[in-house]
């Protein structure tokens, strides 16, 4: 095995959601907008006097095609004076300590959040834009052209616009030099593309977290603390290892600025520092000394309730990503707090699409935050005193975002509103179920428990069930009357519980897992109910059946323990006499490359040429061996590649269905691929791994049965590949572990026996493959319907037939189908789908007669009629 790595100093300048540097663009040159879309609200919730959460549905057409976007909006009554806006930062406050969004609003007590600024990522985690949070002013604009800020006034007018910032030091002896700015972070100047602290000097206070302030290796910094107003300290040509403290600032310098310190400022001198926030349009007269806060966005969206020209570049937030923006309406009354989602069938929305989202929910002007894998919406529940992520991210976690725009309540604690009871939509019998008593006061506020005489006492009706504490365990089917009393208040919810006759369907949600020796795979069991109800029937409540291979299932665990002379594996779940049943064909694995025992040749390589990749063989604590692949897509532009190369001599036998392998992921986001050569030259591109987003070991799979291969196959390399599109919102270094590349060959469901059963209507005598024999009851026809003997002809067509005697129930298994029946019972159940028939099952002659044609239809079975001889031909 080979290695090969370069190492590079210069670091590359990303901005979060990637912000361009171009002029200009018309929204015209956008990608266009879906035809004729439609804003569907589906659902609202007041969150706390004067801000409600709004649920929206985006219709268009793509492509021929038609999606939905799901979009959430927070409306904040700015007139209304129990509620305000304001920035939440980082950890504690400060910049440089990144937080995700519900951990922001956790730790500042809000109501409701959004993701706030676009930021560097490769930087320290600062925002690009100014930033005054409670009247404190934590960071000024950057010279940068474009960029809209959303502020309030201290009339609580909301302001969407330009701004920049003027300010200087006066050194003891009179003389000035210019600041660049506050907090803020190395960028580059447009058009010209010089760097922001060349020759420049920048201020940073408490609110900059950490010692070391923007340093990149292309200035040397000469730094002076400022205490009281004092100079207390000057490293010349290095750091002052400190936070700034609290009464006072540390400057950085560079160039002519260090020069400037060196000639004008020494120890014990004063030094006074004026700054301001200015509009970009000098005829605008903003008092932005009085903001009660203000953030940074992008490009403005809308303006005087119409599609504006975008006053940045959006071909890098070009497609249909996730989206956040904020906006106002006509009257300035209120602020719009949106995201839109791009996950799952939610399919995210474009630049110009984002507009009109915007203008149908009410914004007249308006301007987008930070967007893609940042884009994320906390609310608290009624009732709740804690926030809860209600958007779905576009990589499946919540990033940490530099600062975010947070709703607070700054309403008074009022009196009681109202009270409710906490429970699942559903519950099942003998479910242990804890139940939750909430109370709100008039301002929709939490009250907290131990102020509403709280714990309650709870009672059910009619011999529901059974209460411990607030722990209900109902005892039997239907609907379920619970009261919660507390004090004078009182609050009565009735409660589906379902039983085997309230179901409609059950599912084992679980159908693509491969089976592999040793592994645990989550068995959750989805029960829907005839009143349309959807919720995981909880794992004690299942009897779990395996047929076919040695396994266990605990707490809807399934552990695989030995697939020897395993073709087919079935499990069958059963929640009070419902069953369903999941059949898995089980193939052959093969390892293919583990370094300990199978590896080939490997080598590193990177595109484009200013990336670096290499390869080694790492040991992990149990001494087993692994692959490797380390990565640096600092450098370069567009999209980025790291290979492992393996020999493309050697061929992979038969026609595997699957390709496995143990990931050690880093949780980049970047995608892990592997690209297959197949018989004919085609190379194709397998995604193993959409976005590496965990840390640890994991076995992960693609099914290679999507491609149309020619076999025999060869792997030419596993990569790791951070796509050009929301480059920034991924790691640029990393490392990844490869282990146990595995081949799996797929199997084949059980096929039931060709035989071939004649019948004839009201006649004993019957023929299996020609071959006479004699029934003990003939086939009846009786409603039109025709009853065969089941167990007779199930046997004869290759399938099995079970007896309940205490249920009188039938079950039939063919091949991948199981169908549950009662003695004179309508209702039958396959494969988890209640189905009713026409005529009920029945006992005649001590045999159980059955419908054939809802049999044959759930069964597979080839059904043929002679009218003329009345004779049937099952197959």
């Amino acid at each position: 095995m080979s290695t090969h790595k370069v190492w590079v100093s210069v670091t590359s300048f990303v901005l979060s959601a990637m912000i361009g540097i171009s002029p200009i663009l018309s929204t015209a040159t956008a990608q266009a907008e879906a035809a004729e879309p439609t804003v569907t609200m589906v659902s609202q919730e007041i969150l706390t006097s004067g801000a409600t959460l709004k649920k929206y549905v985006w219709k268009s057409t793509r492509n021929s095609k038609e999606i939905t976007t799901n979009g959430n909006v927070v409306e904040v009554d700015l007139t209304n004076p129990n509620v305000k806006l304001d920035v939440m930062t980082g950890t504690n406050n400060q910049f440089t300590k990144k937080q995700s969004v519900l951990a922001m609003a956790k730790e500042t007590k809000a109501v409701a959040g959004v993701n706030g600024d676009f930021y560097n990522t490769q930087a320290e985690g600062v925002p690009m834009g100014p930033e005054i949070s409670n009247g404190q002013l934590m960071a000024t604009p950057p010279y940068l052209p474009g960029f809209y800020s959303f502020a309030l006034s201290k009339d609580n007018v909301p302001i969407v616009d330009l701004f920049t910032f003027a300010g200087s030091v006066t050194a003891r002896d009179g003389a000035k030099f210019p600041l660049g700015g506050i907090n803020k972070t190395y960028y580059w100047f447009e058009p010209g593309g010089e760097h922001s602290m060349v020759d420049a000097m920048f201020m940073y206070t408490n609110a900059w977290g950490q010692a070391d302030r923007s340093n990149d290796g292309v200035t040397v910094p000469t730094e002076v603390l400022v205490q009281n107003n004092i100079i207390t300290k000057i490293n010349e040509n290095t750091v002052i290892d400190m936070i700034a403290p609290k009464d006072g600032y540390i400057l950085r310098t560079s160039g002519k600025a260090a020069e400037f310190v060196k000639q004008h400022m020494k120890v014990g001198d004063p030094l006074t520092a004026d700054y301001q926030i200015l509009p970009q349009d000098p005829n605008k007269t903003y008092d932005a000394k009085n903001f009660k806060m203000m953030i940074g966005g992008h490009t403005i969206m809308v303006d005087e309730g119409k599609p504006t020209e975008f006053s940045r570049e959006v071909a890098s937030l070009c497609c249909n990503r996730s989206r956040t923006a904020l906006g106002y309406s006509k009257d300035q009354k209120t602020a719009y707090i949106i995201t839109v989602d791009n996950s799952g069938d939610s399919k995210g929305l474009s630049m110009t699409e984002l507009q009109q989202f915007m203008i149908k929910v009410g914004v007249w002007k308006g301007l987008n935050l930070d967007g893609g894998g940042s884009t994320q919406m906390v609310a608290r529940p009624l009732g709740e005193f804690n926030p809860v992520l209600i958007n779905k991210t576009e990589t499946g976690i919540e990033r940490k975002v530099v600062n975010g725009v947070g709703v607070y309540s700054t309403a008074p604690q009022g009196e009681v509103k109202g009270l409710f009871i906490q429970a699942p939509n559903v519950l099942f019998v003998n479910e242990q179920a804890p139940l939750n008593f909430k109370a709100y006061d008039e301002y929709y506020n939490p009250i907290a428990t131990d102020k509403v005489a709280i714990p309650a006492t709870w009672t059910a009706e009619a011999q529901s069930g059974s209460f411990k504490d607030n722990i209900f365990t109902p005892s039997k089917p239907g609907t379920a009357k619970v009261t919660a009393v507390s004090g004078k208040g009182s609050q009565s919810a009735e409660i589906e519980v379902a039983g085997r006759d309230q179901i409609a369907n059950l599912k084992i949600n679980a159908a693509n897992i491969a089976l592999t020796e040793g592994e645990t795979y989550k068995l959750p069991v989805i029960a829907t109910t005839k009143s349309g109800k959807t919720r995981e029937v909880p794992p004690g409540l299942i009897e779990w059946e395996i047929i076919g291979m040695k396994a266990e299932v605990k707490d809807g665990l399934l552990k695989v323990n030995s697939l020897q002379g395993t073709t087919q594996a079935q499990l069958i779940a059963r929640y009070d006499g419902y069953s369903t049943m999941l059949t898995i064909a089980v193939g052959k694995d093969k390892v293919w490359y583990d370094v300990d025992n199978y590896a080939v040749m490997t080598m590193s390589r990177a595109l484009p040429q200013e990336v670096t990749a290499s390869v080694y063989i790492k040991e992990n604590e149990a001494k087993n061996k692994y692959l490797e692949l380390n990565y640096d897509f600092t450098q370069g532009k567009g999209t980025k590649w790291a290979y492992a190369d393996l020999d493309q001599g050697i061929q992979i036998e038969g026609e595997p269905q699957l390709i496995k392998m143990k990931v050690n992921g880093d949780e980049s986001l970047n995608a892990l691929k592997t690209e297959i050569k197949d018989n004919s030259g085609k190379v194709y591109y397998v995604e193993v791994v959409p976005s590496l987003n965990w840390k640890g070991w994991k076995l992960v799979s693609a099914d290679l049965s999507e491609y149309n291969l020619k076999y025999p196959i060869t792997v030419r390399n596993i990569y790791v590949v951070n796509e050009e599109i929301g480059q920034d919102e991924r790691a640029a270094k990393g490392k990844v572990g490869i282990d146990d590349v595995t081949f799996s060959y797929k199997g084949q469901v059980n096929v039931p026996s060709k035989n071939s059963v004649n019948l004839t209507i009201n006649k004993t005598a019957v023929s299996v493959n020609g071959k006479g024999m004699t029934l003990e009851q003939a086939p009846i026809i009786e409603k039109g319907n025709t009853l065969i003997p089941i167990r007779f002809v199930t046997d004869a067509l290759g399938g099995t037939v079970r007896w309940d005697d205490k249920e009188r129930k039938v079950t039939v298994i063919r091949g991948d189908k199981m169908v549950d029946l009662w003695v004179d019972n309508l209702d039958l159940i396959v494969n988890g789908q209640r189905i009713t028939a026409e005529v009920a099952p029945k006992i005649m002659n001590n045999l159980t007669v059955v419908p054939l044609r809802i049999l044959s239809e759930n069964l597979g079975w080839k059904v043929t009629w002679d009218e003329k001889t009345k004779q049937i031909t099952l197959q």
